[in-house]
């Protein structure tokens, strides 16, 4: 951009436009190489004609894009609780993903900003021919903050954290498959499968799998938040501040340029909003969508729209009446006015749903062909009614703004377009502190949102297996469980496709959510930020990674 910017500044030179194209190239990529100072590229610059302006602009784009250290990083997002623990099983959102996920962990493998699967404390692994044995080579020479070397056996204790019928972590439904976890000397450790399971390493890439110090009896010690990441806890105040300095010997190279990462739990979107405005934050997650044209016209503020598996979801827990019977669930499905949610509640920002979590950054994802899509239809709820011995029906819609942005909003607009059907949905207003452990999987019906997984398999490990700590829905479907393991281990991927499509129907059509949008990341910085050209869209704020892949410009 910047180039084609000076270029045509120079058209009126007495050379060709490509000599000047070659000449300027030239003293562009000598200047980012730092091989011209900034004395010599304006010079050079001006003496081919390029204006002032046009000099001095890219100049200063090159040190914006140039990483450097220091300064502290305020953050406003959402997702906290005072309830909020260092025990990485028991992450739930997105406060304690930036704290613990983003600064002061790491895991065995990360997913980066492209989606690729990458090393992390994995220096390399490999696969035995059935994919049911994997032998992962630890990296040496990584400490943890409190100066002891990470090894073996500190991710065998990290690991066997997660499972065992006594584990209460988030993480065990992905792990169900897991038999053993050993160390083979200091720098090695072979996990053992039940069965096959290609994606594997990227399972190991979730931000519950993160790497504490062993204690020597067996257990970790993730209560003191010590971790090999790019920043050690100093302060932390559960659901309300966190305060994190750099790791002065983190083993990344080029990363974590901040002193000090501050994040604040702030709920409301208008409070995030104008604290960004005023210069109290630096950077905020979730952009209301009724205020993002705003922020665009704000002259040193960049909102970042996002794309991903991100998604809208609207669990009924299918142990309690009247979200039991099947009929009635499917009466839901269809009083919710999608095109309606999509340009009201995203303003346009996302996509819409089919009450099938795997989303359009997935490989295995359904066509409309397959999976055609659902549409408000209020006839059809009234026939799923009468299908389930109902003329009507009154339900209770829990609904809070950290469920996601808009969720009350959406509960009303349900409530109006119910009517139809001779449905009566009541919306409870719920607070947001909190909400993640009395009101998300406690109520029968709720409002909740999904970062959405890579890989199928983790998704459905993750929230829809009969056993997965994260069932949000209680469903237990024996056809589904049983294409689950087979999925895991089919090798071939066109059988394996013909496996995940069936799943997603089973889910869609006997399911106990309700999922009617695929929503876009709405963030927003100052200027003073900068970022890589690429940034992830795994998770929100950069993968949650702000803190060690963003820099004060």
């Amino acid at each position: 951009m910047v180039k084609k910017q000076l270029l045509k500044t120079v058209l009126s030179a007495d050379v060709t436009e490509r000599e000047t194209a070659l000449k300027v190239d030239t003293l562009q990529s000598g200047f980012v190489a730092g091989k011209i100072d900034r004395r010599g590229f304006m010079t050079g610059a001006l003496a081919l004609g390029v204006s002032l302006s046009a000099a001095t602009g890219f100049v200063k784009e090159v040190q914006a894009a140039t990483p450097k250290k220091g300064g502290r990083i305020r953050a406003a997002v959402t997702g906290g609780s005072t309830s909020d623990v260092l025990d990485p099983g028991q992450l739930v959102d997105m406060y304690m993903l930036a704290v613990q996920f983003g600064q002061a962990r790491n895991n065995l493998t990360e997913v980066d900003a492209n989606g690729a699967l990458v090393s992390e404390l994995a220096e390399s692994w490999e696969a035995s021919a059935d994919a049911t044995e994997w032998n992962f080579s630890i990296r040496k020479g990584v400490e943890f903050t409190n100066g002891r070397t990470l090894d073996a056996n500190d991710i065998v204790a990290s690991l066997n954290h997660h499972l065992g019928e006594d584990s209460t972590s988030a993480a065990k439904g992905i792990l169900t498959g897991v038999e053993s976890v050993k160390a083979d000397g200091k720098n090695n450790v072979v996990v053992k499968l039940s069965g096959g399971d290609a994606d594997f390493p990227y399972i190991l890439s979730d931000y519950h799998l993160l790497m504490c110090p062993a204690n020597g009896d067996g257990t970790i010690d993730w209560q003191s938040g010590i971790g090999t990441g790019g920043y050690s806890i100093t302060e932390h105040e559960p659901g309300v501040r966190t305060l994190s300095t750099r790791n002065p010997n983190y083993w990344k190279e080029n990363s974590a340029y901040f002193d000090e990462v501050e994040i604040f739990q702030v709920a409301e979107a208008t409070a995030r909003t104008s604290g960004l405005q005023s210069g109290e934050f630096d950077c905020m997650s979730n952009v209301a969508v009724k205020t993002k044209d705003l922020l665009d016209k704000v002259s040193d503020i960049t909102v970042h729209s996002i794309t991903g598996n991100k998604q809208i979801t609207l669990p009924m827990r299918t142990d309690t009446a009247p979200y039991d019977n099947n009929d009635v669930r499917l009466a839901v499905k269809h009083i919710v006015d999608r095109e309606q949610w999509l340009k009201l509640i995203l303003r346009g920002n996302g996509e819409l749903g089919n009450d099938n979590p795997i989303g359009p950054a997935n490989f295995y994802r359904a066509t409309t062909d397959e999976l055609p899509q659902r549409a408000y239809d209020p006839e059809k709820a009234k026939y799923h009614l009468k299908q389930a011995g109902m003329s009507n029906l009154k339900i209770q819609f829990h609904a809070a703004e950290t469920g996601f942005s808009g969720a009350v909003d959406a509960g009303q607009l349900m409530r109006e377009s119910a009517h139809a059907a001779g449905i009566d949905v009541e919306v409870i207003r719920e607070p947001n502190d909190g909400y993640w452990s009395n009101v998300w999987m406690q109520k029968a019906f709720s409002a909740c949102y999904w970062s959405g997984r890579p890989t199928e398999n983790w998704m459905f490990s993750q929230v829809y297996a009969a056993d997965a700590s994260w069932n949000d829905t209680y469903w237990k479907h024996d056809r589904f469980n049983k294409l689950l393991v087979m999925g895991r281990a089919e090798l071939d991927q066109a059988k394996r496709r013909e496996i995940y499509v069936e799943m997603q129907q089973i889910v869609n059509t006997e399911g106990g959510v309700c999922l009617p949008l695929f929503a876009a990341d709405l963030m927003a910085l100052n200027d003073k930020i900068g970022t890589p050209d690429q940034i992830g869209n795994n998770w929100e704020m950069d993968g949650a990674h702000f803190g060690e892949r963003w820099w004060f410009a």
